[in-house]
């Protein structure tokens, strides 16, 4: 396992674990099944990150994002094809929070929800930004 492994709710374990195989690439590793033969986590490989994913169970607080209304947070996922895993993710039912784009931190990047609400940023680095030039792009950005 590396040093941080993500845990995510979702809205149908089986579901999410062929999404993310489809989309991103994951693999499945293990899974542990409820009596009824639901699964009750599923763990999946994407790299050499451990991704487990269970679904929601509202009466513990384990909710989606998407029933809560927003995520906090972006995983982002270095990718060699920027456009085709956003493409891929949109046609298998995700929602584009931003489209692909040459951003000015130096990476093609874009930003989308999976169906429970996850936002997944997929980045392919583009060019070497210098702290400079980094710094005056974010002050262009917040000058309003």
């Amino acid at each position: 396992m590396t040093q941080l492994a993500v845990h995510l709710v979702v809205n149908d374990p089986d579901a999410a674990a062929e999404w993310y195989a489809e989309v991103l690439g994951a693999r499945e590793t293990s899974r542990v099944p409820l009596p009824d033969g639901r699964p009750l986590t599923v763990e999946l490989m994407i790299g050499d990150t451990v991704l487990a994913i269970a679904g929601e169970w509202p009466d513990r607080g384990l909710r989606t994002p998407a029933a809560l209304g927003a995520s906090p947070a972006a995983f982002h996922l270095p990718v060699s094809d920027v456009d085709a895993v956003y493409e891929r993710a949109i046609a298998a039912g995700a929602t584009s929070f931003e489209p692909p784009n040459d951003a000015f931190w130096g990476d093609r990047t874009a930003q989308f929800l999976d169906p429970s609400g996850h936002r997944w940023a997929v980045d392919r680095h583009l060019r070497d930004v210098s702290a400079e030039e980094l710094a005056e792009r974010v002050a262009e950005m917040f000058a309003g």
